[in-house]
């Protein structure tokens, strides 16, 4: 699999998110020397079998963090497909979300919220399956606040700035964590800044909290930050979701390419976490920062793949109701119409060989 590098960044939260709002784009073709033996083929498929597929070249957004691409080139899961697959890097979900919707990427995993914001603006696309954390009661995203900030409880964000990614999964928690405390965005103020801007607003004392994902979060507590609040149940999920393109989904031979494409992504991460220091070196390798900063996220990056189940269409449904009464979205969302699971029932990556 041909693979383009990812640019380097420095450790500091600002260079490094900086660097991460840059989008690149990664291309097929053959493992390197070093890498591990090809993965197994998942359907037992392969160009012979399925002639139809090989005029396809699948983009698989990459929403940064997970080492995917770098895993891809590693063990060689893609070596075999009987077609051609590239990845687009993006900074977080909502412009994945927009790239699925324009046909512009086919498959891409975002947060719990940008299919919600997606959704209210109409776009095209669909969740087609569930990336699942394998620790559950270890936070993805958190919100932070400076070291040395008077700031102790989520009570005591009341008329306080926020550094938030509009319509990511980080402003769903940033908006639960305040229903729970009896706060709503009108007693906070709410910045909505991409995470390259947010981190240099959180370093440089322009806001008083951020509401980020890892590795930023990880590293910014690895480096002094403190966690207010951590992003699990119940006002944050640990799920996260994989969107696909309307255009994809609707064509029964792309379709089933496609389902190909998500299982081998899904071989990938199993793979990963059997082999954590290999995981750790690709996160970091990735995201160009440091081999101790992409360990310390590393727990909160292994996942599972599976179908959509009914408890994720509730809780989406859930977090978008609540978007809606807090008037961040302004459309109404019907969680089960946007969804469109494509794996075989029963089907959980963590069992993999």
């Amino acid at each position: 699999m041909r693979t383009t590098s990812t640019t380097t960044r420095t450790l500091r939260s600002a260079a490094l998110l900086g660097a991460l709002a840059l989008v690149s784009t990664l291309t097929a073709c053959a493992t390197d020397s070093q890498a591990a033996a090809p993965l197994s083929d998942p359907s037992g498929s392969s160009a012979a079998a399925h002639p139809e597929w090989s005029h396809y070249t699948f983009t698989i957004g990459d929403n940064g963090g997970d080492g995917s691409q770098t895993l891809a080139k590693i063990t060689g899961v893609f070596d075999n497909a009987p077609y051609k697959v590239k990845f687009a890097r993006f900074t977080y979900g909502p412009p994945l979300i927009q790239a699925a919707a324009s046909g512009d990427i086919d498959l891409g995993p975002v947060g719990d919220v940008p299919p919600i914001t997606g959704a209210a603006k109409e776009y095209g696309f669909k969740i087609v399956a569930v990336q699942r954390s394998l620790t559950p009661t270890q936070s993805q995203e958190n919100i932070i606040v400076p070291q040395g900030s008077p700031i102790r409880t989520l009570a005591d964000l009341k008329g306080k700035k926020i550094a938030v990614p509009q319509g990511s999964s980080a402003h769903g928690l940033a908006l639960n964590a305040l229903k729970s405390v009896g706060l709503t965005p009108k007693d906070v103020q709410l910045v909505f800044l991409a995470p390259a801007a947010g981190a240099t607003a959180f370093a440089t004392g322009k806001v008083d909290a951020w509401s980020i994902w890892n590795p930023q979060s990880a590293i910014a507590v690895e480096h002094g930050a403190r966690i207010l609040a951590k992003g699990l149940p119940p006002i944050d999920q640990t799920s996260s979701y994989y969107v696909a393109s309307d255009k994809s989904l609707n064509d029964p031979v792309k379709r089933a390419a496609l389902t190909d494409v998500l299982e081998r992504l899904s071989r990938e991460f199993a793979w990963a976490v059997k082999n954590p220091g290999q995981y750790a070196e690709a996160i970091s390798e990735e995201d160009g920062i440091s081999l101790a900063d992409a360990k310390t996220s590393l727990t909160a990056q292994e996942s599972r793949v599976t179908p959509v189940q009914p408890a994720d269409i509730l809780a989406e449904q859930q977090l978008s109701d609540a978007f809606l009464q807090a008037g961040q979205i302004t459309t109404k969302v019907d969680i089960p119409s946007i969804v469109d699971s494509i794996l075989p029932d029963g089907y959980d990556s963590s069992k993999l060989g």
